[in-house]
């Protein structure tokens, strides 16, 4: 304790005996470049991959993700699961979980966060689960509602079969019921607690779960504090605080980092890997991870309106050039729209669109383009390497004679606002779970972002879509799942694939921790330790 600290115990009552017992653990403090992009934690609403990074800290799923070992599901707030048919899954929930408010997790809790007023509002919560909502002020945002549906676009109902038990039931079959409940819009929070709140905005930003820290003051742009949930079922969390930083610049988040005003810094670059570890102090650590960078087209664009145009786009880049450059190979180029965890509904055979400029040339003649200008809308760095990599397309771009015009923007409403000016931007794609439907048909099919911003549709996808998200057949979902592909990134392009995406957190050295092969920090017992 500080000197000043010691001077304030005779005010405030503090026996010496309480010394003795103050908790010692570390608070551990993280600058990253941006908290919260819509300024709320409750998980339908953020999203991306900010939100992810920080959502496993206080949210939990019923299935968890092995995030630092091989990306498969384990048990987590349920001890077991089991399929009934090809449209049910049953619970067994786990037992003593203690949630942020100090109550025990209920059947109810779970009938309520995956079925009730939290997702889809009071005009859905009456016929799925029987939670009754209404209470003024707590009707969640348009866009908590559209992810819910897009999550969980079968279901129909989550029923409680006895205390400690419950039911997952869609209307139609699906075989990836398991991988849509371990994604974290289905994350367990406190029926009592929302309730409670005064407004959805509070709520939203003080969400209550059952991690291993909860949140104690969230100041938007800022910083966001946890403290640590010592009742936790997972075992009392090894730091005492987590304090989340917001700090846009690198050179910031470094300099913090040598300082000493924090330990870990995330979203380093990857020419400045090299530059942190001279200091024996630190180390960085990360890789790829289960998310692809993408540049979205317009289709309502007036150039961007001929399929031929967007074509020609797709192989004017040299994905491979952009990974050596700017990535220092330190990532790869996803074959389209996938990852290998897929498994059996990886296709091996697939690939992009390849660079070759003269068929971009090609292309253009037949599309009889004349050089007019494309917009491409950008934020500065939000994406590791956002702007070099936008500044090296444009060159490509160019080298095929596209006239590709860079705009710079200061937020995402700027980025997707409607209009004749809106052409191209940067995307990326979080794989939730290791299927396609929790990828392309997620973002891209119907209820999705590409979708609901009015930016590309393609009827025969749409189709496609809903026959991946019901199919049981492995052998016909694999040749949808192609067609879909073929559709969306060859004949009329909603997207094209740059690179797998991959992250960096720099760090004290002398903490034990392991990155995750995604964006989440994992900062529970038995994967943080400091020093004796």
């Amino acid at each position: 304790m500080r000197r000043r600290d010691l001077a304030l115990l005779p005010a405030i009552g503090l026996a010496a005996p309480a010394l003795a017992q103050a908790d010692q653990r570390p608070t551990v403090t993280v600058a990253v470049q941006k908290i919260s992009n819509s300024n709320t934690l409750e998980t339908p609403r953020e999203q991306s991959n900010v939100g992810f990074r920080i959502s496993t800290l206080y949210a939990e799923s019923l299935i968890g993700t092995n995030w630092t070992g091989d990306m498969g599901q384990l048990p987590e707030l349920a001890s077991a699961w089991r399929r009934v048919d090809d449209r049910t899954v049953e619970f067994d929930l786990r037992q003593g979980v203690r949630m942020h408010d100090g109550r025990t997790m209920t059947a109810e809790d779970v009938q309520f966060s995956l079925a009730g007023a939290r997702l889809f509002g009071s005009g859905e919560g009456r016929t799925r689960g029987g939670i009754t909502a209404g209470q003024d002020g707590l009707e969640p945002q348009p866009e908590v509602i559209a992810t819910a549906r897009r999550t969980f676009p079968g279901l129909e109902r989550v029923e409680i079969v006895r205390d400690g038990v419950v039911r997952f039931v869609n209307r139609t079959p699906d075989v990836t019921i398991e991988g849509r409940v371990a994604q974290n819009v289905g994350v367990i929070f406190s029926r009592a607690a929302f309730e409670a709140a005064g407004n959805w905005l509070a709520w939203a930003r003080q969400p209550v779960g059952t991690g291993p820290y909860r949140v104690a003051e969230f100041r938007p742009d800022q910083s966001l504090i946890f403290e640590a949930h010592d009742d936790y079922w997972g075992g009392r969390p090894p730091a005492r605080r987590v304090r989340i930083l917001e700090v846009p610049e690198v050179s910031s988040r470094i300099n913090a980092l040598v300082s000493g005003e924090v330990d870990f810094a995330t979203d380093i670059p990857p020419d400045q890997v090299a530059a942190v570890e001279r200091n024996a102090r630190f180390e960085v650590l990360g890789s790829p991870i289960n998310n692809i960078r993408l540049i979205v087209f317009d289709q309502n664009h007036a150039v961007l309106r001929n399929p031929l145009v967007r074509r020609a786009m797709t192989h004017a880049i040299d994905r491979r050039a952009i990974v050596e450059a700017l990535w220092a190979g330190r990532t790869e180029v996803s074959r389209g729209m996938q990852l290998e965890f897929f498994g059996d509904m990886y296709l091996r055979e697939w690939d992009n669109p390849r660079f070759d400029l003269a068929e971009a040339r090609r292309l253009l003649r037949e599309a009889n383009y004349r050089g007019e200008p494309i917009p491409y809308r950008c934020l500065n760095n939000y994406y590791i390497n956002q702007t070099a990599t936008a500044q090296v397309m444009v060159e490509m771009w160019r080298a095929a004679g596209l006239n590709v015009q860079l705009q710079m923007m200061e937020n995402w409403s700027q980025i997707q606002e409607p209009g004749p000016t809106r052409g191209i931007r940067d995307w990326s794609n979080t794989h939730v779970f290791s299927d396609p439907v929790g990828s392309l048909s997620r973002a891209m099919g119907p209820g999705g972002p590409l979708q609901r911003n009015r930016e590309w549709t393609n009827e025969e996808f749409n189709r496609l879509s809903a026959e991946l998200d019901g199919g049981t057949d492995r052998a016909r979902r694999r040749v949808v799942f192609q067609r879909m592909l073929e559709i969306i990134e060859r004949e009329d392009p909603g997207y094209m694939v740059l690179h797998t995406a991959a992250t960096f957190v720099a760090k004290r050295r002398d903490i034990r921790w392991r990155a995750s092969r995604g964006w989440p920090l994992d900062f529970r017992a038995g994967n943080l330790a400091f020093p004796a």
